[in-house]
């Protein structure tokens, strides 16, 4: 995310991020320099306090008060005006003013009306807290029958506003530069417990090192150096990858070069000291800045919960997706995870209880699944056993019938 448009305050896409503090890359391009995507990072590839496992990165909380990674969510709020049968509809009504309460501005109802607007809308700039009223819509109290039509009914089919929110880093979201290494924030670090360099400067954000062995992504580790050599001399480095021998593409080995004629090492590593215990690290660190990109992964947006609710028709199970209040998917890799364990009694709690337990009628004799305590196979009721088992089960084995392959089912008593 970053400046989407220039006219992006006067849009009503449906949802738009818009970074607050876009910065120019310092390794740049004649492309990536004409959108603003991002931020640039001082950060420090170490591994730091087991939190920055996985490609979990660890941020600076002194650069989040600063605005790193701040961001405004506008999204578009839709009133419909509705017909109904006797002739009326619904109306935006103007503002309500505090002379119309009894107790003035002093009555505890006209908080929730304080930031609309002359034509019943709220107003550009106003803050919106819980229970604020964003659209003074009011609709007729009957709607069946026939009656008069008002002359003051509106006329707007559809009225709309697109409140911003101004959202803040928190652990969960999601970073990524210019190269596909993206990471979660795994913790969030006060500035004076961050390691620090000779020269003062703390890194903004620190990235595990084993980002880079499997990924091979060499790119990042030159703009890197390309970046740190851009600000001691003070301009953008040109990171092309399709430099010519004499083209205008800055070379790796000058940029290195210009590191070491500013009294830095060759390779860009510092030497850092610990923010906890107050000394040097026992290796030089790889660190200088980075342009990173603030992605709309956010953990505000995603967080959900369920205790019960919806289950699929077919399958009995819960439906998925935060959208229609599905349940917490237990994949493959957790029930590994599990197994390993040993928890038997919490996968039997997870993968069928609290999913898709079922009771079936299962014929003793021909191990066939009935129905009401009748086996259509055998033609008896008489060796009719009751099971529990997940409901995703008993349809596998229909499905494996259907295409006549017969599972059979053998029972013990316990």
């Amino acid at each position: 995310m970053g400046t989407t448009a220039l006219n992006m305050h006067e849009r009503m896409d449906g949802l738009l991020y818009a970074l607050v503090h876009p910065q120019k890359p310092m390794v740049t391009t004649r492309v990536l320099d004409l959108v603003p995507g991002g931020q640039n990072a001082s950060i420090a590839v170490m591994s730091y306090s087991g939190y920055d496992i996985e490609d979990a990165i660890v941020l600076n909380r002194g650069s989040l008060d600063r605005g790193f990674g701040r961001c405004m969510v506008f999204r578009k709020h839709q009133v419909p005006i509705r017909k109904y049968p006797n002739g009326t509809q619904d109306k935006i009504v103007g503002k309500v003013r505090a002379s119309e309460f009894p107790r003035g501005e002093d009555d505890p109802r006209w908080p929730r009306y304080k930031a609309l607007d002359e034509d019943g809308i709220c107003r550009v700039g106003a803050r919106l807290d819980p229970g604020t009223i964003m659209v003074n819509k009011h609709s007729p109290a009957s709607t069946s029958g026939s009656g008069p039509v008002s002359s003051d009914f509106a006329s707007t089919p559809l009225s709309y506003k697109a409140p911003a929110e101004s959202y803040v880093d928190k652990v969960g979201d999601k970073f990524s530069s210019r190269h596909g290494q993206k990471g979660v924030c795994g913790i969030i670090v006060p500035q004076e417990d961050m390691p620090f360099a000779d020269s003062g400067i703390c890194p903004d954000l620190i990235m595990n090192p084993h980002g880079f062995p499997s990924r091979m992504t060499v790119g990042k580790m030159v703009e890197l150096v390309a970046g740190k050599a851009g600000v001691l001399h003070g301009h953008q480095a040109y990171g092309t990858a399709f430099g010519e021998e004499h083209g205008s593409a800055d070379r790796v080995h000058l940029c290195c070069q210009a590191l070491v004629e500013r009294g830095y090492s060759y390779v860009g590593k510092d030497m850092l000291t610990s923010g906890t215990g107050g000394e040097p690290l026992m290796n030089y660190i790889f660190a200088g800045p980075v342009f990173y990109q603030k992605l709309k992964h956010m953990v505000m947006d995603k967080m959900h919960a369920r205790a019960r609710g919806p289950r699929a028709v077919l399958t009995r199970q819960p439906t998925e997706g935060r959208s229609r209040d599905g349940g917490l998917r237990l994949g493959e890799m957790e029930r590994d995870c599990l197994i390993g364990y040993g928890a038997s009694a919490l996968i039997m709690e997870r993968l069928m209880i609290s999913s898709d337990a079922f009771t079936a009628n299962v014929c003793q004799g021909c191990g066939l699944l009935g129905y009401s305590g009748w086996c259509q196979n055998c033609r008896s009721p008489e060796k009719m056993a009751d099971i529990r088992l997940p409901y995703a089960c008993k349809l596998l084995f229909q499905e494996l019938q259907s295409m006549n392959i017969v599972p059979r089912l053998k029972l013990q008593d316990f």
